[in-house]
């Protein structure tokens, strides 16, 4: 159940958007060590974001899961996640932040019930 939901200034076309969601969820399984087959991921683009005063390209994430974060977990995802943003979308590590919630089983829900 890892949701990554991402939000950028910047407009994404179709193929970019898949190819970045499809490497994003590989990548949140494999570093968090939970079936693809829980992921989601959300990309919201074309968003209105100023980060340190200007609109040049900038993101913005949260992560939110039912175990498998920590220090070193979240180092990781933060820079692949930011490396994935690089390499597709052009944003520079330093106009990304993310934030990581270490949520309890009663307060995600899935399938009319939670975990």
């Amino acid at each position: 159940m890892p949701t990554l939901n991402l939000f950028t200034n910047i407009p994404v076309d179709a193929v970019t958007c898949s190819d970045i969601l499809k490497d994003a969820t590989k990548a949140v399984a494999k570093i968090i060590g939970k079936p693809e087959s829980y992921v989601m991921i959300l990309l919201n683009s074309g968003v209105p974001i100023a980060f340190a005063g200007t609109e040049e390209p900038a993101a913005y994430g949260e992560l939110i899961s039912i175990g498998g974060l920590g220090p070193g977990v979240n180092g990781r995802l933060s820079e692949t996640i930011s490396e994935i943003l690089q390499i597709k979308l052009s944003i520079d590590s330093s106009r990304f932040y993310i934030k990581f919630y270490d949520s309890p089983r009663p307060f995600f829900g899935f399938n009319g019930s939670t975990f």
